[in-house]
């Protein structure tokens, strides 16, 4: 799933509502969000850079989101990176994040 076309994607049971369906019983409605944020930094010439990196955020599902094996504090923002590993709740599933160049379009 291409993740970055969209500024935002609701992860959850809801399927009135959510983005990325998933069927999972331990799976909240409104379980978590991925959503893109702009970071500005300046590089080693003095250049102002401009990147987009996905971030995470559990909306204080019943049963937590997981990144690489730690249970996140809700409501608090994660940068996600490549290969980052992701889990919902229970489920057994494991969701990878890829960069662009890491997929076949």
């Amino acid at each position: 799933m291409y993740i970055h076309r969209q500024s935002c994607f609701l992860v959850g049971k809801d399927i009135r509502v959510s983005d990325i369906h998933l069927e999972h019983e331990s799976i909240s409605g409104q379980h978590a969000v991925i959503q893109f944020r702009e970071y500005k930094f300046m590089d080693d010439e003095g250049y102002l850079i401009k990147e987009v990196r996905p971030y995470i955020i559990d909306l204080e599902s019943t049963n937590g989101t997981i990144l690489n094996g730690e249970k996140l504090e809700p409501a608090r923002y994660y940068e996600l990176r490549s290969t980052d590993l992701l889990k919902f709740g229970y489920s057994t599933r494991d969701y990878v994040i890829m960069e662009g160049d890491e997929v076949d379009e």
